[in-house]
């Protein structure tokens, strides 16, 4: 009789992830998922380069230019992001925040680089540049991602111009985007971005195949 009833409470247990999972709840109190490992529902952009195979978004460039942006169909300001990535030899992507649904998220929202360190190509590239960095302001630490073809997990918490990129267990950046470019940019450019509030998450193709799955939310502001 205890056996039974140990199967039935672990039947029901495997049931209940599962139908957490499909609706788009999390098992951590606050986390929504954004992605329900079937479909590109509730994301926006270019659904040709961005596809679903194995439980995972891949960006597949030869779909539709240089694989282009998805974004979120919803507008974040505060909120903790979750999410785990694969790159592929030398890939380069963005993780967009703030931003807006066209022109260059990089300088009209905020850009987290999303990248290969490892590539000989990208050996001589600027501080900022490098995984994990929001894009020409603030610089992460370098040293924490998993070889190339390993799966990383990430989280990225914004809180106003306070932000923190968590990659694989290590805190790789932790600063206020404000007070960074206060006396100006490191890639001494405008970002206009940087006064936005809320806008748009997204990932920023830059020609590259990348793997994206488990993504989700905890919104800050509510």
């Amino acid at each position: 009789m205890k056996k039974v009833t140990v199967i039935a409470k672990l039947t029901l247990l495997v049931c209940l992830t599962f139908f957490l999972s499909c609706s788009g709840q999390s098992n951590e109190t606050g986390f929504i998922a954004l992605f329900d490992g079937e479909t590109l529902d509730g994301w926006v952009g270019n659904k040709q380069a961005y596809l679903v195979e194995n439980g995972a978004i891949v960006v597949n460039p030869d779909g539709g230019g240089n694989g282009g942006n998805l974004y979120t169909e919803k507008e974040y300001s505060d909120f903790v992001f979750r999410f785990e990535f694969q790159l592929t030899p030398g890939a380069n992507n963005g993780l967009g925040i703030h931003a807006p649904l066209t022109g260059d998220a990089a300088y009209l929202g905020k850009e987290i680089q999303i990248l290969d360190n490892t590539a000989e190509k990208y050996a001589d590239l600027e501080t900022y540049q490098f995984h994990g960095s929001v894009y020409g302001v603030i610089a992460a630490k370098k040293g924490f991602l998993k070889p190339v073809g390993e799966w990383n997990e990430e989280e990225v918490q914004v809180k106003g111009s306070k932000i923190k990129v968590i990659l694989n267990g290590t805190t790789i950046l932790d600063g206020d985007f404000l007070e960074a470019s206060a006396s100006g940019t490191l890639d001494h450019k405008e970002h206009p971005g940087l006064q936005r509030a809320s806008g748009h998450i997204g990932f920023l193709g830059h020609g590259d195949v990348l793997r994206f799955r488990n993504i989700s939310i905890k919104d800050l502001s509510k």
